[in-house]
């Protein structure tokens, strides 16, 4: 599962802390579109889908949640408590997002803009995609 869990260098005095993050220094891919998830209502789970060619890195910027990852064969969680934290996800793998911590925000460095055509929103649309092969270029 092409998942990696990114510590970024925090650069902090007595002013406190700052993560700068560059595209293909400490995020590996050119960053197209930026958002974030916030006032998460309590047992609310987020996600439920897989990208057939975007890839991803979640940094739960305050508080903390938790991600579930699937690619068809392996599941993991992977909890993100720390502002220097970040999780790669590559394509072609199912996520859900949950368990945020009532001050949680999320935010997604995405590898591309909004295309609704790359999503798989159905689970076993999901494994049929990726045991078919056709996430092979």
């Amino acid at each position: 599962m092409q998942t990696i869990k990114y510590t970024f260098q925090p650069h902090g005095d007595d002013r406190g802390q700052l993560i700068a993050l560059e595209e293909f220094k400490d995020i590996p891919f050119r960053i197209k579109r930026v958002y974030y998830m916030y006032d998460t209502i309590e047992n609310v789970v987020r996600g439920h889908h897989a990208h057939k060619s975007l890839e991803q890195i979640l940094i739960c910027i305050h508080g903390s949640c938790k991600i579930k990852l699937d690619d068809g064969t392996e599941t993991k969680v992977v909890p993100l408590e720390k502002p220097y934290e970040g999780l790669y996800i590559a394509n072609n793998i199912w996520r859900e997002m949950y368990d945020f911590s009532p001050d949680a925000v999320l935010m997604v460095l995405a590898s591309e803009i909004y295309d609704e055509s790359d999503y798989i929103r159905d689970y076993d649309e999901f494994l049929e995609f990726v045991r078919s092969g056709e996430n092979k270029a």
